[in-house]
């Protein structure tokens, strides 16, 4: 699963924000918050981890969580990069509608010249 896929569940990204917001927690502490099953937020968090969204790691018999900033940061690029590419587009398009518009006022000036012309 793609790291944004994993993020579209709002239970994972509530895990996602806890994280970011406590730091390492384990499995419980985060599922403390849910209503659902310890299995279920085990599931959730094997999500994460293929994803390369959280860290985990063994200290003894916890398994702790971390949020991994790399996947944060690669999605953070791609977002830049579709945001430039939007931005850059829709300068374009003003661009384009500027000049049209300018020409149809030309068209416009030009035409009630000519129909002032014509009628002297």
């Amino acid at each position: 699963m793609d790291k944004f896929s994993a993020l579209a569940d709002p239970t994972r990204r509530q895990i996602i924000e806890q994280l970011a917001a406590k730091g390492t927690l384990n499995a419980s502490q985060l599922g403390q918050p849910f209503t659902m099953s310890a299995p279920a937020i085990s599931q959730h968090l094997k999500v994460l981890r293929e994803a390369e969204v959280v860290i985990m790691h063994k200290q003894g018999q916890q398994r702790l969580y971390t949020i991994n900033p790399t996947a944060f940061n690669e999605m953070e690029q791609w977002l830049h990069q579709v945001r430039q590419f939007w931005n850059d587009s829709f300068t374009a398009l003003d661009t384009m509608l500027a000049r049209n518009e300018k020409a149809s006022s030309s068209k416009r000036v030009s035409g009630k010249t000519n129909k002032t012309k014509k009628k002297t």
